[in-house]
């Protein structure tokens, strides 16, 4: 078990940058294109974080029932 959390808060050094590169990234993509690389794109950051319990924890956060 992890002993670290889920960091919620600002933490992208530029991230409109990112936001915008994402953004580029899906740009003339149809909707199952899109959903593929958010898809990919999610598996490929999971395997980077590789620990269970945070990977639990956004997914917690991420639920559709969770309150912002």
């Amino acid at each position: 078990m992890s002993d670290q959390t889920l960091t919620l808060t600002p933490n992208i050094p530029g991230a409109d940058d990112f936001y915008a590169e994402l953004l580029a990234a899906h740009e003339g993509l149809d909707k199952a294109a899109s959903d593929a690389l958010n898809a990919r794109l999610v598996l490929i950051l999971a395997n980077h974080i590789g620990d269970r319990a945070i990977l639990s924890q956004a997914l917690a956060a991420a639920a559709p029932n969770q309150k912002d």
